[in-house]
């Protein structure tokens, strides 16, 4: 089974693959984001369903729609589209379009819709294709930076599949829990701080102030896109132990950021912020270790610490450039472990000193220097 989606925002293009692989684990899903590439990808490959966003940087996505009528009459479309008035949805109605999709939507309400358009999955769509790589470490050295991320909470991750099952829990009551969760800080952060969502206004360092950004509906559609990934979270119970004792780290440095910052009248939020995120790497790597052994392959305790070894500060610095977080969460981030020679800011020094506290072997003259640069000698 092959599903088509057309839509630019990579976001909400990324959702809705989750939810058609939510649905059918085993189908091929092409996302594609303008009317050219999908024109050209339909002639050289036909798909069994389509799902079409309206407006796309080249044009309308009617051309596409409009393409696939003309050679299949009975091929399921979806439209998905802002443009919700009933002049709109008149235009399309010619097209045999079998759903239409407001944006911004509701996850489980797509999901529903879509189960009904899928087709059934066929013998080679259930079949799970094992890796091709046998080394773990062979597998993450040819890995695109596109597939970098960070993994959920296992809490997270059921609360929120529980949402999309039509659960109604309210953004705030899962919010609390965001705050604690490396991967969705990470995620809100990233879609707040871009082009479509904040342009050159001032950015955003804080959960709570992506959270205001984006909205109630874009945030959750945002933390469903995770939870719906195949290995969203760590069900393996190394990777899960490895990762307990990251997370506990952050946790730790972000109490003791926080209560500096207070100590100096800053505003503690981007300290926790830069703290949960500092382990990022590591996160990245037992992530794609988990999703490496879902795909049928062992994991020894031997080739994960080498993992982490070779590849954690590397994808650490992909992952930042490529989500483009903002300067100052970097600063922050990167003064977690060492200060650069001409940093003067106050923020950065705190964050480093907040670290060197919690170092059992760190070094009691340089700690006293950095109190001394806070202003808290």
């Amino acid at each position: 089974m092959r599903v088509m989606i057309l839509e630019d925002d990579h976001w909400i293009a990324d959702l809705l693959k989750q939810i058609v692989l939510s649905l059918r684990p085993g189908a091929e899903v092409i996302c594609l984001g303008s009317v050219a590439e999908a024109l050209a990808d339909w002639q050289q490959r036909v798909s069994d369903l389509v799902i079409s966003d309206w407006n796309l940087p080249d044009g309308e996505g009617t051309r596409l729609l409009k393409r696939v009528r003309q050679q299949n009459r009975q091929l399921p479309l979806v439209m998905v589209s802002a443009r919700s008035d009933r002049s709109s949805v008149v235009e399309v109605r010619a097209l045999g379009i079998n759903a239409f999709i407001s944006k911004p939507f509701q996850a489980s309400r797509v999901a529903a819709s879509l189960d009904k358009l899928l087709p059934a999955l066929g013998a080679q769509d259930s079949a799970v294709a094992l890796a091709s790589d046998e080394d773990l470490v062979a597998y993450l050295e040819k890995l695109p930076a596109g597939e970098l991320d960070l993994p959920l909470s296992q809490g997270i991750r059921d609360r929120l599949r529980q949402h999309f099952k039509d659960e109604q829990l309210s953004l705030r009551e899962l919010a609390e829990d965001w705050r604690h969760d490396p991967a969705l800080n990470a995620r809100l952060l990233t879609v707040a701080n871009s082009s479509a969502y904040n342009g050159a206004g001032r950015p955003c360092i804080s959960l709570l102030e992506a959270l205001q950004k984006l909205g109630a509906a874009t945030s959750l559609n945002l933390a469903m896109g995770l939870a719906l990934r195949q290995a969203s979270a760590l069900d393996n119970p190394l990777l899960r132990r490895l990762a307990d004792a990251h997370l506990d780290a952050s946790e730790q440095l972000a109490e003791k950021s926080m209560t500096l910052a207070r100590q100096c009248e800053l505003d503690p939020a981007p300290f926790h912020c830069a703290a949960l995120l500092h382990r990022m790497g590591e996160l990245c790597v037992l992530y794609l270790a988990q999703a490496w052994a879902t795909r049928g392959h062992r994991l020894g305790e031997a080739q994960v610490a080498q993992a982490l070894g070779q590849f954690s500060s590397p994808f650490a610095i992909a992952i930042k450039a490529r989500w483009q977080l903002p300067m100052a969460l970097r600063e922050l981030i990167g003064a977690c472990y060492a200060l650069p020679n001409n940093s003067v800011k106050r923020a950065s020094v705190l964050m480093r000193l907040a670290a060197c506290e919690l170092d059992a072997s760190g070094d009691s003259n340089d700690q006293a220097r950095l109190r001394r640069l806070a202003g808290l000698a």
